[in-house]
């Protein structure tokens, strides 16, 4: 190892143990360190930005941006990107905000996990139940897979022309590295509980009865994703599987074809929940977190150090992908 990696790995090492140390003082000088940089009051959970002034109603966009996956969060140079529970606080928040009226998605993700997914889609259904009101869903870039099960619940659905949606389905993968193992002399000791215990494992290839029991779990899944959008846009079964072949659609294909309603951007979508619902002075917000010490002070270490967050990029991507769990995701 050279000198340069040998600082490199150094200063991540350094970086680790001041993360862990500040993680383990946090709550013994966060009030002080709120007061010193004019934090917002941490009793305040989000803050209310105005996307355009109004009286009377009031609608709250919230922004769905990235992988649904409820990824760690915890270290000092991992402060950006989706948060899971942040969003399904979001949600809960504008659902039970007596002051918000009505709800806009702004969805841009390829999908994700099927049980963040169905978290997401879970609290949708709970918001429209017990509070009555109106949540619709502006697509972005890409609104796929797990983008699209989260939409299906909602009053109405709009999409740019050009948006990337549908991708109706589940995908579970892994690698195999048993040939290249074998060419290598590379060998495996494998002690297990169970025949099926090292399910697709990556030493050896499946075997058919393996491929049958995953097939079936997939098969199930998918049947939970079309009903889903069955219930949620009121389609026929046979009509959504048929659509649902785990192609993706534009917004034009799709509007189309009933996956979504009309099509436009964020800014149509806020007239069109204004039109349907007759509140033509509404206040328009958007959800925002307050900028919290760890975002802070990891965004100005990320500035300093930033060749050396990829180590810690890297670590977290190897503890995700410790095992293959089935998505709901548009993987190209």
């Amino acid at each position: 190892m050279n000198t340069k990696r040998w600082i490199a790995l150094g200063v991540a090492v350094v970086l680790f143990v001041v993360s862990l140390g500040f993680q383990a003082v946090t709550s013994v000088v966060t009030a002080d360190f709120e007061k010193m940089f004019n934090f917002p009051d941490s009793s305040q959970k989000f803050q209310e930005e105005v996307v355009e002034e109004g009286t009377g109603n009031k609608i709250a966009v919230l922004e769905l941006d990235g992988v649904i996956q409820n990824t760690s969060t915890a270290s000092l140079l991992n402060t950006g990107g989706y948060n899971h529970e942040r969003f399904l606080e979001m949600l809960e928040a504008a659902g039970e905000d007596s002051t918000v009226d009505g709800i806009i998605l702004r969805v841009n993700t390829p999908g994700g996990g099927v049980v963040e997914s169905d978290e997401i889609h879970d609290k949708i259904i709970k918001i429209k139940e017990e509070h009555d009101k109106p949540v619709y869903v502006s697509m972005g870039n890409t609104a796929a897979s797990g983008g699209y099960y989260i939409s299906a619940p909602a009053d109405k659905i709009v999409a740019h022309s050009a948006t990337l949606t549908g991708s109706i389905g589940v995908i579970m993968e892994s690698f195999n590295f048993a040939e290249f193992a074998n060419e290598h002399g590379i060998k495996f000791n494998t002690i297990k509980s169970g025949e099926f215990k090292d399910i697709m494992s990556q030493s050896r290839e499946m075997t058919d009865e393996e491929r049958k029991i995953l097939q079936t779990m997939i098969d199930n899944l998918y049947g939970d994703f079309v009903e889903v959008i069955v219930n949620g846009r009121d389609m026929s079964e046979s009509k959504v599987r048929e659509l649902g072949d785990g192609r993706v659609y534009t917004g034009e294909q799709a509007a189309n074809n009933g996956l979504v309603d009309e099509l436009g951007s964020l800014t149509d979508t806020i007239a069109i929940m204004k039109e349907d619902n007759g509140w033509d002075h509404a206040k328009v917000i958007e959800y925002k977190k307050g900028l919290e010490i760890n975002e802070f002070l990891g965004g100005t270490l990320q500035g300093m150090f930033k060749g050396q967050t990829e180590l810690f990029g890297i670590k977290e991507l190897l503890r995700e992908s410790n095992g293959p769990r089935a998505m709901y995701l548009y993987s190209k």
